[in-house]
């Protein structure tokens, strides 16, 4: 396929596309004219396809695929309405690869929407990644607070590791922050929380929150005081997850955050270094 074709084709799919609530759709009797099947009967049969192939990829049809109807102008001035369906992007590329592979435009499409969902992928877990590295940043910033006030009502350092294992125990259903670590395999000289999803860092960092505040509220002092109100947070917050069906000892553990961070590092170096060198051409 020759580049100015590519680049043709690239621009008319752009342009053909349309943003509602932040979400990217196309119009299905749209994209029949961009993949070039004359009659919509014949791209039904390629559009149910694909919806099968959503279901087995695990996704909801109605999340990808929505029914609709619109008016169109008659060569007669009158208006008829017609049956479309809005499309997203992951329905475009099963779409297209459900199409006639000998057609140039399926062809386009198919590396097209592949690459553009792979890009959407990567930027969604890098969204997702950025979130719980925030999140880990906040837990120890909150336990860090929270050992000052401790520390200053005559709490120490062992003290308050008894105290967090303690709250730990409360959170994970019985278990202590060292059976969590041998339960998911983990470095036992590694903080747990380097280790947990998001949804778990910031059940943890609620209740250290909390415990901080009714602390200095309820001017609470030593160890056992103290270690008493963290516990019964980790409960109260471990019973507010357990409404959503989340058991946090159930959940398995996420990759260590602090390599996860060194990438995430590395990748923005990488992006900085991009222009930089381009400026210099």
């Amino acid at each position: 396929m020759h580049k100015e074709i590519i680049v043709k084709m690239n621009k008319t799919f752009e342009e053909s596309v349309f943003i509602q609530d932040g979400v990217e759709y196309w119009m299905a009797r749209d994209l029949q004219a961009l993949l070039d099947y004359a009659e919509w009967r014949n791209f039904l049969q390629v559009i149910d396809k694909a919806k099968i192939a959503c279901v087995k990829s695990g996704q909801n049809i109605t999340d990808h695929f929505v029914d609709v109807n619109k008016m169109v102008r008659l060569g007669s001035e009158s208006e008829r309405k017609i049956d479309d369906i809005m499309v997203t992007r992951y329905a475009c590329y099963l779409i297209a690869q459900n199409g006639d592979p000998r057609k140039e435009q399926i062809a386009f499409a198919q590396s097209y929407f592949a690459i553009q969902t792979h890009k959407q992928e990567l930027l969604e877990k890098r969204i997702a990644l950025v979130e719980r590295i925030r999140a880990r940043e906040k837990l120890a910033d909150t336990e860090s607070e929270l050992s000052g006030i401790a520390y200053e009502r005559g709490v120490d350092g062992q003290g308050f590791a008894r105290l967090r294992s303690k709250g730990d125990q409360a959170l994970f259903g019985g278990h202590t922050t060292l059976e969590m670590k041998k339960k998911l395999r983990l470095p036992e000289k590694r903080p747990l929380a380097d280790f947990l999803p998001t949804i778990t860092i910031k059940a943890k960092d609620l209740a250290a929150e909390i415990t901080g505040f009714n602390t200095k509220k309820n001017d609470l002092r030593g160890e056992e005081l103290i270690t008493s109100e963290h516990v019964k947070n980790n409960k109260d917050v471990r019973q507010l997850l357990g409404k959503s069906g989340i058991r946090p000892e159930e959940l398995p553990p996420e990759e260590d955050i602090r390599k996860m961070q060194r990438k995430l590092n590395s990748e923005n170096k990488k992006l900085l270094k991009g222009p930089a060198k381009q400026n210099k051409k």
